[in-house]
């Protein structure tokens, strides 16, 4: 592959924080409404090869880009480096803004099947699937990973990365916990800079970005070119504006009002449902209501009833007779 354009490199700057894959969560609705608060840069859900290539459903849901979804990348995982081969060539015809390769993934049910982060196991291994990929496609591959499979392992991210930047890959992300952790413990951005300081592409940051004024930090600590978010969006998805402002023009933005938590969270039932049906959509949604409506008066109360309602109406309805009651 020949090296990424300026347009690539343009992706990563400090200002834009991108939205991390998420199983479940950075779906084409969730990428949409980041993307309104300011995220420009997303990736997709993990999607599984074998998935990929046998035409399933649920991974051509994953792996569908309309044009208003834009930069969004494809991210891929498997256990076989060539079939890999074959849905990166694959997920490149959908037009994504790169490719990227899970290698960070520690739950049980990937890892123990030999994908995600159960490459970190076998750093010769993993080099060269990503060599593979690079060489299969003419878009950028990436790689998402962590800093290593345990505290004990051998190599770390930091001995990987060289490795993978010589065999063409044109970024990382680094979730700076090791697999093991999963999502406990701190994240060490420590690790990142060392990464950064390794290679002469793009690194990212990732783990425990919560705010604008981490986002800040994170940058300083480890001079990595941009940031992910992750688990935070996912109950605060301001964060990318309030990143934004901050970063570039050292303006904190004030918390959403009760009127803009509510109407985000009937905007996304709305659209959930629009997308995935009624009985998946408003239950898709729920994940997110502790964040969305954080704050509100009779919040709890507020939860409590949606998380029982699985028509879209009823809950439109509990949402505005909870704003009728907000504070002006």
């Amino acid at each position: 592959m020949a090296a990424p354009h300026a347009d690539f490199l343009d992706l990563f700057s400090p200002s834009r924080a991108i939205l991390a894959p998420m199983e479940d969560v950075t779906d084409a609705v969730f990428r949409r409404l980041c993307r309104n608060l300011g995220a420009t840069l997303c990736i997709t859900e993990f999607v599984n090869v074998e998935g990929l290539l046998r035409g399933c459903r649920h991974a051509k849901r994953k792996s569908t880009l309309s044009e208003d979804d834009r930069p969004t990348a494809i991210q891929i995982y498997g256990a076989d480096a060539d079939r890999l081969v074959e849905a990166a060539r694959r997920a490149e015809a959908a037009g994504p803004a790169f490719v990227d390769i899970n290698c960070g993934c520690w739950v049980p049910a990937i890892a123990s099947r030999g994908a995600g982060a159960a490459w970190l196991r076998d750093p010769d291994a993993m080099v060269a699937m990503a060599g593979k990929v690079v060489k299969a496609v003419s878009l950028p591959v990436t790689v998402k990973t962590r800093i290593g499979w345990d505290e004990k392992s051998g190599e770390t991210i930091v001995d990987i990365a060289p490795r993978l930047e010589g065999v063409g890959v044109a970024a990382i992300t680094v979730h700076c916990r090791t697999a093991r952790m999963g999502h406990k413990g701190e994240a060490d951005w420590s690790w990142a800079a060392r990464v950064a300081a390794a290679v002469k592409i793009p690194v990212v940051v990732n783990g425990d970005i919560k705010t604008a004024q981490d986002a800040e930090r994170a940058l300083g600590e480890t001079g990595c070119a941009a940031v992910m978010v992750g688990r935070r969006a996912i109950d605060h998805p301001w964060i990318f504006r309030e990143i934004r402002a901050w970063i570039e023009d050292r303006v904190a933005v004030a918390p959403p009002t009760p009127a803009e938590r509510i109407s985000l969270c009937k905007d996304h039932l709305e659209k959930n449902v629009e997308a995935r049906g009624e009985r998946y959509g408003v239950r898709v949604t729920r994940r997110h209501l502790s964040g969305y409506l954080k704050g509100l008066r009779g919040a709890a109360s507020l939860r409590r009833r949606l998380v029982v309602c699985d028509g879209l109406d009823g809950c439109i309805g509990i949402l505005d007779e909870a704003l009728a009651v907000q504070p002006s």
